[in-house]
């Protein structure tokens, strides 16, 4: 009988073995078709113990079967449903339109599927053994499922259309040719991608792609010491949270939900270079216990990334570098035990308008996080922490902030400056303490009446002037706007008048910047 006759009166083919020919009319009644044996070592896909003929199919069947198969029977609807079977050959459905519905369930595959351009319903392939999934530009209309797989040689799903969630929980792939293990370059997710307790030994490749919800990588563990990369996501857009958090292990729980108490988790772990350069997330970038694992030259780089907050929470990096230059978030939730050191973090143009540390986050520490991004003196970073400050109505903790700011600054300044700094700090905090400035006036004021009650003082005018005051004199200097009559009537000579010009060059210091603390303090009120 020809395939063609098999297929218009739903006869079986003449050529198909007894596995096959048990397939095709499950395929016609729409069940499972299972050869599994019942022994867990014996069925396990990815074992080495053999499978005979007597649980192989041949791909073209499989291909013959999704493409161009019988009709159902009366009542029934036709898909393909296998478990426990073997499939040798290439399963090439490239560029076809599979309309059956989908499902493989600890399966082992001979060969690569090939499925690029293909469109499907939905399509499961669940604890399968693939040496290689190739599907650029695949479309399904629901969902991919690829759970529990292990792929040998990658998979790639570049520009490839997911309609709704791209599920590969707790699969294990391995790199390609090129060093990637899953190549998503401009993939399209409709909801989510769900990649938790992942095993990645290669670079994970999400470049320009689009998940219109969530993506999950919790408990997953990526792993790329060939290359730079473990994870590369430039320009990644997430509609909702990205997740790089503990995931429960063994416990039977809803994706994404949090672990219960007394459950044992498995954090995220990267060994690799992360790169989400210029990504746009509409909830959350959220690290909580992320493990980063880098050599000296690797980096988790958070470039003009764009969050309403940013959970950065993880375990601080031994090596490597944490780069947020010219991002922007909205929270930055961290934790004081969470960044690196010195040298190794940047936030050159880092833009963030609230803190919400976890923990104890002391302004000294918070300022040693700031020097830790600097490592040569930048105002901004300062800037930017005092302006959150201020806008938290911490105007004490502001002050302190642009006042190390200051600090930093004289630290490259030639010597003459810097010695100059040295005294503007000592005497007024450069203004950032008016206190201080006040402090120093009353003394100044003292030292001064006690010395002008000494002085001599003839009249410039004989008999038109006040009565000689010194203390009222000595305030008259140090007030640089108020006349309070007394100077300008009296004659000083020699020192008296080296000391009167000191104080009135020093009360025009002090007198600013008690001035400008007290408008800081208005402004504030």
């Amino acid at each position: 009988m020809s395939e063609g006759a098999g297929i218009r009166d739903g006869d079986l083919p003449d050529d198909l073995t007894a596995a096959e020919a048990g397939m095709w009319q499950a395929f016609r009644n729409g069940t499972v078709y299972d050869l599994s044996s019942g022994d867990t070592v014996v069925d396990d896909p990815h074992g080495g113990h053999p499978w005979g003929p007597e649980r192989t199919v041949r791909a073209r069947i499989v291909c013959w079967l999704l493409l161009d198969g019988p009709p159902a029977l009366a009542g029934r609807v036709s898909a393909l449903k296998l478990t426990g079977v073997q499939i040798s050959g290439t399963l090439d459905l490239a560029g076809g339109t599979v309309v059956p519905y989908l499902e493989m369930k600890g399966c082992r595959f001979e060969r690569e599927i090939l499925l690029p351009e293909a469109r499907f319903t939905t399509a499961r392939f669940v604890d399968c053994s693939v040496p290689r999934l190739e599907a650029a530009r695949v479309h399904t209309e629901g969902d991919l499922h690829l759970p529990r797989c292990r792929f040998h040689n990658g998979v790639r799903l570049t520009d490839a259309h997911i309609g709704t969630d791209l599920l590969m929980n707790q699969a294990i792939v391995y790199r390609d040719r090129s060093g990637r293990s899953i190549a998503a370059d401009g993939m399209t997710v409709g909801q989510d991608l769900q990649a938790e307790l992942l095993e990645s030994h290669g670079e994970l490749s999400l470049r320009s792609a689009t998940i219109g919800v969530s993506l999950s990588l919790r408990g997953a563990r990526l792993t790329n010491p060939y290359t730079r990369l473990a994870l590369n996501a430039p320009q990644l857009t997430v509609e909702r949270t990205m997740y790089l958090t503990p995931a429960g292990v063994g416990a039977s729980m809803l994706s994404g939900a949090t672990p219960a108490r007394g459950t044992r988790i498995q954090r995220f772990e990267c060994q690799g270079g992360v790169r989400l350069d210029d990504g746009r997330f509409g909830d959350a970038v959220d690290l909580e216990r992320a493990r980063f694992i880098f050599t000296e030259e690797q980096e988790l780089s958070l470039r003009r990334v764009q969050a309403p907050e940013l959970r950065f929470l993880g375990e601080k990096p031994q090596r490597g570098k944490v780069v947020l230059s010219g991002a922007r978030v909205g929270n930055l939730v961290d934790r004081a035990s969470a960044w690196p050191g010195p040298g190794n973090l940047h936030m050159g143009g880092f833009v963030y308008e609230n803190l919400v540390p976890h923990g104890p986050f002391p302004l000294a520490e918070r300022l040693e996080w700031v020097a830790a991004a600097t490592a040569e003196y930048n105002p901004e970073p300062y800037e930017r922490l005092a302006a959150v400050l201020r806008a938290g109505g911490e105007d004490e903790d502001a002050r302190e902030v642009l006042l190390a700011k200051q600090r930093r600054r004289r630290e490259s300044l030639p010597l003459a400056a810097k010695l100059w700094g040295y005294v503007q700090d000592w005497t007024v905090a450069y203004g950032y303490r008016p206190g201080r400035a006040a402090v120093w006036m009353a003394v100044l004021w003292a030292a001064g009446s006690v010395a002008f009650a000494h002085a001599s003082h003839p009249p410039l005018k004989g008999g038109d002037h006040p009565v000689w005051n010194p203390a009222l004199f000595a305030l008259d200097l140090l007030l640089p706007v108020i006349d309070l009559g007394q100077v300008g009537f009296w004659q000083l000579r020699g020192g008296w008048q080296w000391l009167a010009a000191a104080m009135v060059l020093l009360g025009w210091i002090l007198a600013t910047t008690v001035a400008a603390g007290a408008t800081r303090l208005l402004r504030r009120n």
